[in-house]
């Protein structure tokens, strides 16, 4: 009798279990429809998304081995998910390849390098990073490279990335967009450079850039007889800081009020956001009065589950699912964050290949593409 009682107990508690899951993984699908301003939490769903469909699957096979209805439950609610679940796993293994001219191709690669490791307290290993930032680049010889978190020292001085790197790579064609340190003439923001012509560029300023450095340049750029216009952009970062990354449950002092890392670190997400999706929403108005074929690409601080990608891939197509298989984690800081740097480009554009970093020098992986014009 008392098995019989511990039985349906567990069994209560287990089908509970599974529809507190149920319930997360349908907020994870509403959250790249819902403006972070509008309901707070279901970002936060989105983000943990890799978690919950993983805890989902196990929950399927559990109702399978049980023979329960209940597995026919797990199943509607992932089916119910449909295509959302492949912006984070791509699959494209029995894809036939596209028809295209070589002359015809853009290699494109977008970095966010970190600041070169500039606050290192190792000068050496400071100068190391850089340097091999820079030869890696050197070796991969894209024909655009678009940088986040760049930092460019004025000469006369030994970190003067910008003019090194087009000294390396040969080009002549630049845009960049700085906040700018008057004390030893620092400048931390991103750039752009560009073996061929720039023959315009721009910039769309978003709210308190100063004090987030988080900027989104264009260039308009020509090779032979086509010309597209290159969005280089870096959204709200969260911000985190050396000791946010310490174990949860230890306690910092923050305006006088103890709390502890993990509340630390959702209120750094909690106001990035909303920041993120006004900065994403800005992009796209733009974008939408191009009067040539776009890429965009960059450093989105947002999980293919979020709003800010949603608003990108309605209108844009995600290079990383049109050619590559899998999942495309691009960082790999000490919080879990999985792909976040993209490419997008209109649909007159086409893919060839996706590649990322093996072996990274910053908390990102340097990401690559090779377009071509339909």
């Amino acid at each position: 009798m008392s098995l019989l009682r511990n039985l349906a107990r567990f069994s209560f508690y287990f089908k509970l279990f599974t529809v507190v899951v149920l319930v997360g993984l349908f907020l994870s699908y509403l959250s790249p429809f819902i403006h972070p301003n509008t309901i707070k939490i279901v970002p936060f769903f989105g983000l943990a998304y890799p978690v919950i469909i993983s805890i989902t699957f196990l929950l399927l096979i559990c109702w399978a081995f049980a023979r329960s209805r209940w597995f026919f439950y797990v199943l509607i609610a992932l089916i119910c998910g449909g295509s959302l679940h492949f912006r984070t796993l791509a699959f494209n293994y029995f894809k036939d390849p596209p028809s295209y001219e070589a002359k015809n191709t853009w290699k494109l690669m977008t970095y966010n390098v970190r600041l070169f490791d500039l606050y290192n307290p190792s000068i050496q290993k400071r100068n190391e990073t850089r340097d091999s930032i820079v030869d890696y680049i050197r070796r991969e010889s894209p024909d655009i490279v678009c940088f986040q978190e760049f930092f460019h020292q004025d000469k006369p001085s030994s970190f003067s990335t910008k003019d090194t790197l087009l000294q390396v790579m040969n080009f002549s064609n630049s845009h960049d967009r700085y906040s700018h340190r008057i004390r030893n003439r620092q400048n931390f923001g991103i750039c752009m450079i560009s073996k061929y012509p720039m023959i315009a560029k721009g910039d769309i300023m978003f709210q308190n850039f100063k004090s987030t450095d988080n900027y989104c340049i264009y260039a308009d750029i020509v090779k032979g007889k086509d010309t597209i216009r290159f969005y280089n952009v870096h959204l709200q970062s969260i911000k985190l800081q050396q000791e946010d990354y310490e174990l949860f449950g230890q306690e910092e002092k923050q305006a006088g009020n103890k709390k502890s890392t993990i509340r630390l670190l959702l209120d750094k997400l909690r106001i990035a956001y909303p920041a993120r999706a006004d900065q994403a929403l800005r992009v796209v108005e733009h974008i939408k009065t191009s009067p040539y074929p776009v890429v965009v690409c960059g450093d989105f601080n947002d999980t293919p589950l979020s709003f800010v990608y949603n608003q990108f891939s309605s209108i844009l197509v995600d290079s990383y699912r049109e050619t590559s298989t899998g999942i495309g984690a691009t960082y790999v800081g000490k919080v879990p964050a999985g792909r976040i740097d993209y490419i997008f480009h209109t649909g007159d554009i086409g893919a060839l290949d996706f590649n990322i970093q093996n072996r990274p020098f910053s908390d990102h992986r340097a990401i690559q593409s090779t377009l071509y014009v339909k």
